[in-house]
């Protein structure tokens, strides 16, 4: 029995799976992919190292098995799955809208969790939430934490958070993607090389979430001391505000909640 299976490797899946590889905790030999297209199995074998197969069936032979498919397929690959699948199972989902509720129903397995994990995790920066069902033993919480854990930060939380958490950590990223690539056009705009502009907008999002990670402090207290009276940076934000930035930044997330609550 492999120890960590995925069912699925898409944008997802392959930034799990490269920080579980990196980080180098589990052993490319003991995890397994079912990857449906050849073509796209030879890739994640030749990338990784780790086992494929196109079969699901065999995937499901896992101490852990991950569940990286888009939720519109979930009814016909668990039904594809339904005699692989028992007690047996810790079985790790990572589909908004599928409730811990409709996984055990679709499925034999007992043993259920929902993550909410994000791309970052190809770095070893992801944010993953947990979800874990009753029937859940200490030693499955600790095997999914340690799995988790091997590709960034997580926190288990109660379900009914799982679609906010959706929006700040699972589709954040995407949303910091077009604020940096907004930062380096005005600096285009400015006379900067694109490619410099690039690194100078990164590192400052990335200095910046360090500084409340690690200082502790509330953001709008660092806010406040990079603004000097009368200065640019309370300038720009002036500008920042009266376009609406706090406004669009909450509606963007509330959108992407309700989305997630409807899949």
């Amino acid at each position: 029995m492999y120890k960590i299976g995925f069912i699925g490797c898409g944008n997802m899946g392959s930034a799990m799976l490269r920080g579980v590889v990196s980080k180098g905790d589990v052993a490319p030999s003991d995890i397994i992919v079912a990857e449906p297209l050849q073509e796209k199995a030879d890739a994640v074998a030749a990338e990784f190292g780790v086992n494929v197969t196109t079969d699901n069936t065999v995937a499901a032979q896992s101490e852990l098995l991950v569940l990286a498919i888009k939720p519109q397929v979930y009814a016909v690959v668990l039904e594809g799955l339904s005699e692989a699948l028992g007690p047996d199972t810790l079985l790790l989902s990572l589909a908004p809208g599928k409730t811990l509720a409709y996984l055990a129903e679709a499925t034999k397995c007992t043993r259920i969790t929902r993550l909410m994990p994000n791309t970052p995790a190809a770095v070893g920066e992801g944010m993953t939430s947990v979800v874990y069902n009753d029937a859940c033993t200490e030693a499955d919480k600790q095997a999914v934490m340690d799995f988790v854990t091997s590709f960034g930060r997580a926190q288990v939380i109660p379900e009914h958070l799982i679609d906010a958490a959706t929006a700040i950590a699972g589709c954040s990223p995407a949303y910091v993607y077009m604020f940096i690539e907004a930062m380096a056009d005005a600096a285009v705009i400015e006379g900067m090389p694109r490619a410099q502009a690039y690194q100078y907008a990164a590192q400052a999002v990335l200095g910046s979430a360090k500084m409340v990670i690690e200082s502790g402090k509330h953001p709008a207290e660092l806010k406040d001391a990079v603004c000097s009276p009368g200065g640019t940076t309370i300038a720009g934000l002036r500008a920042l505000e009266k376009a609406g930035f706090r406004s669009a930044v909450i509606e963007g997330l509330e959108a992407t909640c309700e989305k997630a609550r409807n899949l």
